[in-house]
Protein backbone atom coordinates (compact mmCIF):
# COMPACT_ATOMS: atom_id res chain seq x y z
CA UNK A 1 0.00 0.00 0.00
CA UNK A 2 1.41 3.49 -1.09
CA UNK A 3 2.50 5.80 1.89
CA UNK A 4 3.02 9.50 1.98
CA UNK A 5 5.55 9.01 4.65
CA UNK A 6 8.08 6.52 2.67
CA UNK A 7 8.56 9.73 0.05
CA UNK A 8 11.79 11.82 0.25
CA UNK A 9 11.22 15.33 1.90
CA UNK A 10 11.58 16.62 -1.75
CA UNK A 11 9.20 14.47 -2.96
CA UNK A 12 6.88 14.98 -0.03
CA UNK A 13 7.00 19.01 -0.54
CA UNK A 14 6.25 18.60 -4.30
CA UNK A 15 3.32 17.02 -3.99
CA UNK A 16 2.39 18.98 -1.31
CA UNK A 17 2.71 22.30 -3.43
CA UNK A 18 0.88 20.36 -6.14
CA UNK A 19 -2.12 20.22 -3.37
CA UNK A 20 -2.22 23.41 -2.59
CA UNK A 21 -2.05 24.78 -6.32
CA UNK A 22 -4.25 22.64 -7.80
CA UNK A 23 -7.41 24.74 -6.47
CA UNK A 24 -6.12 28.14 -7.39
CA UNK A 25 -5.14 26.98 -11.01
CA UNK A 26 -8.57 24.99 -11.28
CA UNK A 27 -10.44 27.88 -10.40
CA UNK A 28 -8.24 30.13 -12.24
CA UNK A 29 -8.71 28.21 -15.56
CA UNK A 30 -12.55 27.81 -15.00
CA UNK A 31 -13.06 31.63 -14.47
CA UNK A 32 -10.47 33.58 -16.41
CA UNK A 33 -9.08 31.32 -19.25
CA UNK A 34 -11.96 29.70 -20.29
CA UNK A 35 -14.17 32.18 -20.35
CA UNK A 36 -11.46 34.51 -22.63
CA UNK A 37 -11.26 31.20 -24.76
CA UNK A 38 -15.29 31.13 -25.32
CA UNK A 39 -14.75 35.32 -26.34
CA UNK A 40 -12.69 34.22 -28.89
CA UNK A 41 -15.01 31.84 -30.51
CA UNK A 42 -17.65 33.77 -29.98
CA UNK A 43 -16.20 36.91 -31.72
CA UNK A 44 -16.52 34.36 -34.85
CA UNK A 45 -20.27 33.83 -34.89
CA UNK A 46 -23.61 35.69 -34.86
CA UNK A 47 -25.28 35.03 -31.56
CA UNK A 48 -27.69 37.05 -29.43
CA UNK A 49 -27.40 34.70 -26.17
CA UNK A 50 -30.41 32.22 -27.12
CA UNK A 51 -30.72 31.28 -30.04
CA UNK A 52 -27.87 28.66 -32.45
CA UNK A 53 -24.81 30.23 -32.96
CA UNK A 54 -24.08 31.29 -36.76
CA UNK A 55 -20.36 31.21 -37.61
CA UNK A 56 -18.88 33.89 -39.68
CA UNK A 57 -15.68 34.49 -39.73
CA UNK A 58 -13.94 37.76 -39.40
CA UNK A 59 -17.34 39.37 -40.32
CA UNK A 60 -17.42 40.79 -36.60
CA UNK A 61 -13.69 42.11 -37.09
CA UNK A 62 -14.60 43.61 -40.72
CA UNK A 63 -18.24 45.24 -38.99
CA UNK A 64 -15.54 47.27 -36.18
CA UNK A 65 -13.01 48.25 -38.60
CA UNK A 66 -15.02 49.59 -41.57
CA UNK A 67 -17.73 51.33 -39.36
CA UNK A 68 -16.13 54.71 -37.63
CA UNK A 69 -19.00 54.09 -35.10
CA UNK A 70 -17.35 51.62 -33.40
CA UNK A 71 -13.69 53.50 -33.01
CA UNK A 72 -15.36 56.71 -32.96
CA UNK A 73 -15.31 56.77 -28.96
CA UNK A 74 -11.81 56.21 -28.63
CA UNK A 75 -11.65 59.64 -28.77
CA UNK A 76 -13.37 59.82 -24.70
CA UNK A 77 -10.38 58.03 -23.55
CA UNK A 78 -7.92 60.72 -24.79
CA UNK A 79 -9.83 62.51 -21.53
CA UNK A 80 -8.57 59.50 -19.45
CA UNK A 81 -5.52 59.32 -20.92
CA UNK A 82 -4.30 63.07 -20.16
CA UNK A 83 -6.24 62.84 -16.99
CA UNK A 84 -3.61 59.74 -15.80
CA UNK A 85 -0.74 61.74 -16.56
CA UNK A 86 -2.48 64.42 -13.93
CA UNK A 87 -3.23 61.57 -11.66
CA UNK A 88 0.40 59.99 -11.70
CA UNK A 89 2.06 64.27 -11.26
CA UNK A 90 -0.45 64.75 -8.01
CA UNK A 91 0.52 61.37 -6.95
CA UNK A 92 4.29 61.94 -7.45
CA UNK A 93 3.76 64.83 -5.91
CA UNK A 94 2.58 64.31 -2.64
CA UNK A 95 4.47 61.10 -2.67
CA UNK A 96 7.25 63.16 -2.30
CA UNK A 97 6.26 65.62 0.03
CA UNK A 98 4.89 63.18 2.48
CA UNK A 99 8.41 61.11 2.29
CA UNK A 100 10.25 63.81 4.48
CA UNK A 101 9.40 64.97 7.52
CA UNK A 102 5.83 66.56 7.30
CA UNK A 103 3.57 67.45 10.09
CA UNK A 104 0.09 65.18 10.27
CA UNK A 105 1.90 63.18 7.35
CA UNK A 106 0.17 59.96 8.40
CA UNK A 107 -2.99 61.65 8.41
CA UNK A 108 -2.30 63.06 5.15
CA UNK A 109 -1.87 59.49 3.54
CA UNK A 110 -5.01 58.36 4.82
CA UNK A 111 -7.28 61.19 3.39
CA UNK A 112 -4.88 60.68 0.01
CA UNK A 113 -5.34 57.23 0.17
CA UNK A 114 -8.56 56.77 1.13
CA UNK A 115 -10.87 57.64 -1.83
CA UNK A 116 -9.51 54.60 -3.28
CA UNK A 117 -10.61 52.10 -0.95
CA UNK A 118 -14.80 53.31 -1.49
CA UNK A 119 -16.91 51.61 -3.86
CA UNK A 120 -17.06 52.93 -7.61
CA UNK A 121 -21.00 53.01 -7.26
CA UNK A 122 -21.06 54.92 -4.50
CA UNK A 123 -18.30 57.66 -5.77
CA UNK A 124 -20.36 57.99 -9.15
CA UNK A 125 -23.62 58.49 -7.16
CA UNK A 126 -20.92 60.80 -4.63
CA UNK A 127 -20.35 63.03 -7.66
CA UNK A 128 -23.65 62.70 -9.25
CA UNK A 129 -24.69 65.30 -6.30
CA UNK A 130 -21.02 67.17 -6.70
CA UNK A 131 -21.86 67.88 -10.32
CA UNK A 132 -25.46 68.60 -10.49
CA UNK A 133 -27.05 72.10 -10.70
CA UNK A 134 -27.11 74.15 -8.09
CA UNK A 135 -24.79 70.82 -6.44
CA UNK A 136 -21.45 71.16 -4.57
CA UNK A 137 -19.64 72.31 -7.15
CA UNK A 138 -21.88 75.23 -8.59
CA UNK A 139 -22.14 76.11 -4.44
CA UNK A 140 -18.19 76.59 -4.10
CA UNK A 141 -17.79 78.46 -7.23
CA UNK A 142 -20.16 80.87 -6.48
CA UNK A 143 -18.69 81.53 -3.08
CA UNK A 144 -15.36 82.54 -4.20
CA UNK A 145 -16.75 84.47 -7.18
CA UNK A 146 -16.52 81.83 -10.42
CA UNK A 147 -19.95 81.96 -10.87
CA UNK A 148 -19.37 82.96 -14.33
CA UNK A 149 -17.98 79.47 -15.38
CA UNK A 150 -20.76 77.41 -13.82
CA UNK A 151 -22.57 74.86 -16.59
CA UNK A 152 -24.08 71.28 -17.03
CA UNK A 153 -21.22 69.86 -15.82
CA UNK A 154 -22.59 66.82 -16.72
CA UNK A 155 -25.13 67.82 -19.30
CA UNK A 156 -22.59 69.61 -21.89
CA UNK A 157 -20.85 67.77 -24.04
CA UNK A 158 -18.10 69.98 -23.98
CA UNK A 159 -17.24 69.47 -20.69
CA UNK A 160 -18.96 66.32 -19.67
CA UNK A 161 -15.49 63.97 -20.18
CA UNK A 162 -13.41 66.59 -18.28
CA UNK A 163 -15.75 66.16 -15.44
CA UNK A 164 -16.08 62.27 -15.73
CA UNK A 165 -12.16 62.37 -16.17
CA UNK A 166 -11.43 64.64 -12.93
CA UNK A 167 -13.63 62.38 -11.17
CA UNK A 168 -11.48 59.26 -12.13
CA UNK A 169 -8.33 61.29 -11.01
CA UNK A 170 -9.82 61.45 -7.81
CA UNK A 171 -10.88 57.97 -7.80
CA UNK A 172 -7.65 56.38 -8.27
CA UNK A 173 -5.21 58.99 -7.22
CA UNK A 174 -4.41 57.19 -3.97
CA UNK A 175 -3.72 54.02 -5.78
CA UNK A 176 -0.46 55.60 -7.42
CA UNK A 177 0.39 57.66 -4.57
CA UNK A 178 0.37 54.30 -2.41
CA UNK A 179 2.99 52.54 -4.91
CA UNK A 180 5.32 55.95 -5.57
CA UNK A 181 4.89 56.14 -1.81
CA UNK A 182 6.43 52.58 -0.78
CA UNK A 183 8.96 53.05 -4.17
CA UNK A 184 10.21 56.50 -2.32
CA UNK A 185 10.45 54.95 0.79
CA UNK A 186 12.63 52.04 0.03
CA UNK A 187 15.24 54.54 -1.19
CA UNK A 188 18.14 54.07 1.81
CA UNK A 189 18.09 57.30 4.22
CA UNK A 190 22.12 57.65 3.69
CA UNK A 191 21.37 58.99 0.39
CA UNK A 192 19.71 61.60 1.39
CA UNK A 193 21.68 62.41 4.04
CA UNK A 194 25.20 62.04 1.76
CA UNK A 195 23.12 64.95 -1.18
CA UNK A 196 22.69 67.22 1.87
CA UNK A 197 25.89 67.14 2.92
CA UNK A 198 26.87 67.95 -0.87
CA UNK A 199 24.38 70.48 -0.88
CA UNK A 200 21.76 69.55 -2.85
CA UNK A 201 18.06 70.50 -1.91
CA UNK A 202 14.53 69.04 -2.11
CA UNK A 203 14.73 69.17 -5.61
CA UNK A 204 18.19 68.44 -6.39
CA UNK A 205 17.02 65.01 -4.43
CA UNK A 206 13.73 64.33 -6.57
CA UNK A 207 15.69 64.96 -9.43
CA UNK A 208 18.98 63.39 -9.23
CA UNK A 209 18.02 60.62 -6.27
CA UNK A 210 13.98 60.37 -6.14
CA UNK A 211 13.33 59.74 -9.95
CA UNK A 212 15.50 57.72 -11.63
CA UNK A 213 15.15 55.51 -8.29
CA UNK A 214 11.78 54.73 -9.36
CA UNK A 215 11.71 54.88 -13.18
CA UNK A 216 10.57 51.37 -13.01
CA UNK A 217 7.57 52.23 -10.79
CA UNK A 218 6.80 55.26 -12.96
CA UNK A 219 6.93 53.30 -16.38
CA UNK A 220 4.51 50.24 -14.73
CA UNK A 221 1.80 52.98 -13.82
CA UNK A 222 2.29 54.14 -16.93
CA UNK A 223 1.15 51.25 -18.86
CA UNK A 224 -2.03 50.79 -15.81
CA UNK A 225 -2.49 54.36 -16.73
CA UNK A 226 -3.06 53.56 -20.54
CA UNK A 227 -4.85 50.09 -19.76
CA UNK A 228 -6.98 52.10 -17.68
CA UNK A 229 -7.61 55.03 -20.09
CA UNK A 230 -8.73 52.69 -23.05
CA UNK A 231 -10.49 50.73 -20.69
CA UNK A 232 -12.70 53.23 -18.83
CA UNK A 233 -16.10 51.92 -17.84
CA UNK A 234 -16.85 52.15 -14.15
CA UNK A 235 -17.91 56.17 -13.30
CA UNK A 236 -18.91 57.20 -16.65
CA UNK A 237 -21.31 54.41 -16.56
CA UNK A 238 -22.70 54.92 -13.42
CA UNK A 239 -23.08 58.16 -13.81
CA UNK A 240 -24.26 59.02 -17.02
CA UNK A 241 -24.64 55.55 -18.72
CA UNK A 242 -22.52 57.31 -21.87
CA UNK A 243 -24.98 59.93 -22.70
CA UNK A 244 -24.13 63.07 -23.95
CA UNK A 245 -20.65 61.65 -25.94
CA UNK A 246 -19.54 60.41 -23.14
CA UNK A 247 -19.39 56.95 -24.09
CA UNK A 248 -16.47 54.93 -23.96
CA UNK A 249 -15.40 51.95 -26.03
CA UNK A 250 -16.11 49.23 -22.72
CA UNK A 251 -19.67 51.02 -22.74
CA UNK A 252 -20.15 50.29 -25.99
CA UNK A 253 -19.04 46.93 -26.18
CA UNK A 254 -21.35 46.31 -23.20
CA UNK A 255 -24.37 48.10 -24.70
CA UNK A 256 -23.80 46.19 -27.71
CA UNK A 257 -23.69 42.65 -26.42
CA UNK A 258 -26.23 43.30 -23.44
CA UNK A 259 -28.49 45.88 -24.45
CA UNK A 260 -28.94 44.91 -28.47
CA UNK A 261 -28.14 41.28 -28.02
CA UNK A 262 -25.00 40.56 -30.79
CA UNK A 263 -23.25 38.85 -28.21
CA UNK A 264 -20.78 37.99 -31.16
CA UNK A 265 -20.01 41.72 -32.31
CA UNK A 266 -19.06 42.81 -28.51
CA UNK A 267 -17.08 40.02 -28.18
CA UNK A 268 -15.11 40.72 -31.09
CA UNK A 269 -15.10 44.24 -29.96
CA UNK A 270 -13.43 42.85 -26.13
CA UNK A 271 -11.05 41.17 -28.33
CA UNK A 272 -10.22 44.27 -29.84
CA UNK A 273 -9.55 45.77 -26.97
CA UNK A 274 -7.84 43.26 -25.21
CA UNK A 275 -5.22 43.69 -28.48
CA UNK A 276 -4.89 47.03 -28.37
CA UNK A 277 -3.64 46.80 -24.36
CA UNK A 278 -1.35 44.46 -24.93
CA UNK A 279 0.12 45.88 -28.37
CA UNK A 280 0.24 49.14 -26.02
CA UNK A 281 2.14 47.23 -23.23
CA UNK A 282 4.52 45.64 -25.44
CA UNK A 283 5.21 48.95 -27.14
CA UNK A 284 6.03 50.44 -24.04
CA UNK A 285 8.53 47.73 -22.79
CA UNK A 286 10.46 47.68 -26.25
CA UNK A 287 10.87 51.28 -25.71
CA UNK A 288 11.94 51.13 -22.08
CA UNK A 289 14.97 48.46 -23.38
CA UNK A 290 15.75 50.80 -25.67
CA UNK A 291 16.40 53.31 -23.54
CA UNK A 292 18.40 51.11 -21.16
Amino acid sequence: MFKFSNLSYDAQRRILIFLFSLVPVALLITFAYVPVVNMFYYSFTEWNGFSEKEFIGFQNYIDIFTDAEYFVVFKVSLYYFAATFVQMGLALYFATILTFNVRFKNFFKGVIFFPYLLNGVAIGFMFLFFFRPEGTLDTVLNAIGLGGIITQWLGNPDVINISLAGTSVWRYMGFNFIIFLGAISSIPKEVYEAAEIDGANRWHQFRYIILPSIRRIIELNLILAISGALSAFEIPYIMTGGSNGSKTFVIQTVDIAFKYGKIGLGSAMAVVLLLIVIVVTVIQKKFSKESD
